[in-house]
């Protein structure tokens, strides 16, 4: 479900690339299911009958991105829709799995140039 949501939404300025190839949307179907757990490329191309070189070029070839690159896109992704629910940025920082919230601002702050309070504040005055 979720990635039919993701679909839809392709006119989000934040694009997560959800492949065609059967066995990468096994990977990141695992990795959606629990964006908190960062799971190895080595393990998920295992569980989708893939060596990890083949994944890795399958990602690359497919989405122009590597998996540690979709995975990023996919937490923010999250980030963003969690904290427009109004959830506060220690819960979202938990929900990722960051070991603090000051780990998950510094994050944040380095993919869109402000803290998450500042991108809601600003998001929520646009719309």
């Amino acid at each position: 479900m979720l990635i039919d949501e993701m679909r839809a939404a392709e006119h989000e300025p934040l694009h997560l690339p959800i492949p065609d190839d059967k066995r990468l949307l096994k990977m990141v179907s695992i990795v959606l299911k629990d964006l908190s757990r960062e799971h190895s490329l080595e393990a998920l191309s295992s569980m989708a009958g893939l060596s990890a070189r083949t994944a890795r070029r399958l990602f690359s070839v497919s989405l122009g991105i590597s998996l540690a690159e979709w995975r990023q896109q996919a937490l923010l992704l999250r980030a963003v829709y969690l904290l427009a629910q109004g959830e506060c940025v220690s819960a979202v920082a938990d929900v990722l799995g960051y070991a603090s919230p000051s780990s998950f601002i510094a994050m944040f702050r380095k993919a869109f140039g402000e803290t998450p309070g500042r991108y809601v504040r600003a998001a929520g005055q646009d719309g």
